[in-house]
């Protein structure tokens, strides 16, 4: 473990714990609305691939119905009539990805750093392992996200996400986050 892998890894934690104090009692009503909004669970616990290509089971609050295949969201058929009503909201506002706190407790994510592919997305993982970004710790927000998050192309992800991995440090994980933040305000980059 490096010592720039260890600052991260407490900056994650610190900022976790931190927002944890302040997001729980949101998250709690976010349930609510999940479990009277459709039936199944508040949580959905997706296959992803993480460090090393490894893969872990990532939390977001159930957007969709329990039905739903799980693929990329752009590949489903109709992927508006897969969202619940709640859903909506939860994707627009990235409320949905509050869970992922869980994930950075566990050391399975960052707050920065590519987006885990899913289980079945092959060719985004190949190409990440070619570039070497299969060795950074995924992320909630990244540089790729805050440069066209669901409407870039994989191999444009691809090369954000290398930039990252030849560039980062504590300043350049607080400049996504802030970048993320303003992005979230205006909804920028979010298809469905």
């Amino acid at each position: 473990m490096t010592v720039d892998y260890m600052i991260k890894r407490l900056f994650d934690l610190f900022l976790a714990l931190i927002l944890a104090i302040f997001l729980v009692p949101i998250m709690a009503i976010i349930s609510i609305f999940i479990k009277i909004n459709s039936p199944g669970p508040v949580f959905h616990w997706s296959r992803r691939i993480g460090r090393n290509n490894q893969e872990f089971k990532m939390p977001k609050f159930r957007s969709m119905y329990i039905d739903t295949p799980q693929v990329a969201t752009h590949l489903l058929k109709d992927s508006v009539n897969h969202i619940t009503s709640i859903g909506t909201v939860l994707r627009k506002t990235s409320l949905d990805e509050l869970p992922q706190l869980i994930s950075i407790f566990q050391g399975h994510m960052s707050f920065v750093g590519p987006r885990p592919a899913l289980f079945n997305q092959y060719d985004l993982i190949e190409l990440r392992t070619k570039n070497n970004v299969h060795t950074l710790v995924p992320g909630i927000t990244g540089w790729a996200q805050v440069n066209g998050r669901d409407e870039l192309p994989i191999p444009v992800k691809v090369q954000f996400d290398k930039e990252y991995l030849e560039n980062q440090s504590l300043l350049f994980d607080i400049k996504v986050l802030i970048l993320t933040f303003i992005k979230v305000l205006r909804k920028d980059g979010v298809s469905h």
